[in-house]
């Protein structure tokens, strides 16, 4: 990470692992980066196989309309594909998996 790039720290849930995410870098690419693996597909939004649930924090978008509905994301359904932290995040994944020589930690 460059000198003055902020990260944010984000937490999936229900698993407990942490990893930074800077904020230019996708959520599933800094998972990625920590050992942590998302459910994924196509990466620019439109399968939607990342799909998951904002428990806290708020996202912003690498692409103006993401593949969601605006009902699923009234009730916090994000795309890590394109979504990038613009805070400290949880995410509600319990799909994900870590991988054995992990960087992500318990909290």
């Amino acid at each position: 990470m460059s000198g003055g790039e902020r990260s944010f720290s984000v937490r999936i849930a229900p698993a407990g692992w942490t990893f930074e995410a800077p904020r230019a870098m996708t959520l599933l690419e800094a998972a990625a980066r920590a050992g942590v693996r998302l459910a994924s597909s196509c990466r620019n939004g439109t399968c939607r196989a990342c799909m998951c649930r904002l428990a806290s924090g708020n996202v912003s978008y690498r692409i103006e309309w993401p593949g969601l509905l605006p009902e699923e994301k009234a009730q916090g359904f994000i795309l890590p594909c394109v979504a990038m932290a613009a805070s400290d995040l949880v995410i509600e994944a319990p799909q994900a998996v870590r991988n054995s020589a992990s960087e992500a930690h318990r909290a």
